[in-house]
């Protein structure tokens, strides 16, 4: 197994011991500035165990994370960690059990590892370019759904507004996960035929996702089609389309925003 993927499975595993510590224990939560939602102590808690041990291991790396505050130094270096402590973290405060931890590395804009796991499911997405996606360690694979006609979808209820589709939205049976790299993961894992969330997305909540679904066979790209890019100097991307090879290109020719 590659070395990356077999530290970042290693970090994911860490990650979830102290993510369950503090899960259905009322954790300490805290309102970020600027609207930008919750954050727990253990956010942030895995977030500095990461941060110190990923680094520990990979001096040479960049790092990137929703609870660590942006440093420019990591746009000068070739790789760099990405990593979500806790995605879905409204999930995790209100005792749900659908969030994840997200772990990805990228070389020069481009994810070459990546995990996401789900530790109350116990399910560990796993993908490198070398690699074929997994599901614990079984390979998983889109769907190859070509009708948008029923298709099954994870979206928040605004993204099929029919104001952003051609024609109003396709008859898409709509589903809802929290975590938007669990949703990417089931598309993946091809329980889902399709993920979209059309405002801005950070890359922390992507990136994993992008590389599992890519891996799978699946295509995941920004609104307007392009290919999503990694560790932006603004760590953002337009968007998120992810579906099968045969569903994505109906998807995006029926978005107004492509």
């Amino acid at each position: 197994m590659n070395e990356d993927l077999q530290l970042l499975i290693d970090a994911a595993h860490a990650s979830a011991k102290i993510g369950r510590s503090f899960f259905r224990d009322d954790p300490e939560v805290w309102n970020k500035d600027d609207n930008q939602g919750p954050v727990t102590e253990a956010d942030l808690a895995i977030d500095a165990m990461l941060k110190s041990e990923l680094l520990a291991s990979r001096a040479t790396y960049g790092w990137l994370s929703e609870e660590t505050e942006d440093d420019a130094t990591r746009l000068t270096h070739d790789r760099v960690f990405i990593v979500d402590p806790i995605d879905g973290t409204r999930a995790f405060i209100a005792g749900e059990r659908s969030w994840s931890h997200s772990l990805a590395i990228a070389e020069n804009g481009r994810v070459t590892c990546a995990v996401v796991y789900v530790p109350m499911m116990d399910r560990l997405y796993t993908a490198s370019e070398a690699e074929v996606a997994m599901l614990n360690g079984e390979p998983i694979k889109a769907t190859l759904q070509s009708n948008l006609d029923g298709a099954t979808v994870l979206a928040a209820k605004p993204n099929l507004r029919d104001e952003f589709w051609t024609n109003g939205a396709p008859p898409l049976a709509r589903h809802f996960r929290p975590s938007l790299a669990y949703r990417l993961s089931l598309v993946a894992q091809g329980r889902f035929d399709a993920m979209l969330t059309l405002r801005d997305c950070w890359e922390w909540d992507i990136a994993a996702g992008e590389l599992i679904v890519r891996q799978a066979g699946g295509i995941a790209s920004d609104i307007a089609g392009k290919p999503l890019q990694f560790n932006r100097p603004r760590p953002m991307n337009n968007g998120c389309v992810c579906a099968g090879p045969n569903l994505h290109p109906q998807l995006q020719s029926r978005l107004k925003l492509s």
